[in-house]
């Protein structure tokens, strides 16, 4: 995977080079400390994903890559920030980020978040994902509705939450993928929730992922 890094820390630039010089999987075939230099590393080399800061000074990281998506890029990136507040989180979502990982994340869990990216799934650090769910405060309802689903429905929900996609579900559930779109539909309706990725942060959030994977 050849990667794109934009960020403005010099010293966590330089680690984060260093992180995949180590690997051979992984090729770093640009850096960038703001928008402008990242746009022309998006013209020059086009990477097959963007390690990206959220604050880049007194910029936006979220800005280049709406900017890199309007001029037809189709890659794919991973917001690499010491914070994010909920606002930025949402944005973040409804303009297709693959990932999100906080700096204080250990090399071998950044390794691990683009293995997930490079299989088409979704990744967010588990510090982010439980922030943003003590701070969405899901309905107690929501809980209770939980019983409601079929067993079916409750494999679906699992997959959901370790960031499937509808053909991956289909695959490894061996239904079709039009089935799990019905699935995926009536989980959101018994829970009460807008989308898949709501419906994903449920499943952390109780523990449904864990518990199954024990």
């Amino acid at each position: 995977m050849r990667i794109g890094i934009v960020e403005n820390h010099p010293v966590m630039r330089k680690g984060l080079v260093s992180l995949f010089a180590a690997d051979q999987r992984y090729e770093v075939v640009g850096e960038a400390d703001h928008n402008a230099d990242a746009m022309k590393l998006l013209s020059k080399v086009k990477p097959d994903l963007f390690i990206v800061d959220l604050q880049l000074g007194q910029e936006y990281g979220l800005d280049f890559i709406v900017e890199a998506k309007k001029r037809g890029y189709a890659g794919k990136f991973l917001i690499f920030t010491s914070s994010i507040s909920k606002k930025d989180f949402w944005r973040a979502q409804e303009i297709g980020v693959e990932g999100l990982i906080l700096k204080e994340a250990l090399p071998e869990e950044i390794l691990h978040a683009l293995q997930i990216i490079q299989k088409g799934r979704k990744y967010y650090d588990s510090s982010i994902v439980e922030f943003k769910i003590n701070s969405h405060r899901l309905h107690s309802n929501q809980y209770d509705s939980i019983e409601q689903l079929t067993p079916k429905e409750m494999e679906v929900l699992l997959k959901l939450g370790k960031g499937y996609s509808n053909k991956e579900i289909s695959q490894a559930l061996f239904i079709t993928e039009y089935t799990v779109k019905k699935h995926v539909s009536q989980i959101l309706s018994k829970l009460e929730l807008s989308d898949r990725t709501h419906a994903a942060l449920f499943a952390n959030a109780i523990g449904l992922v864990t518990y199954m994977a024990n």
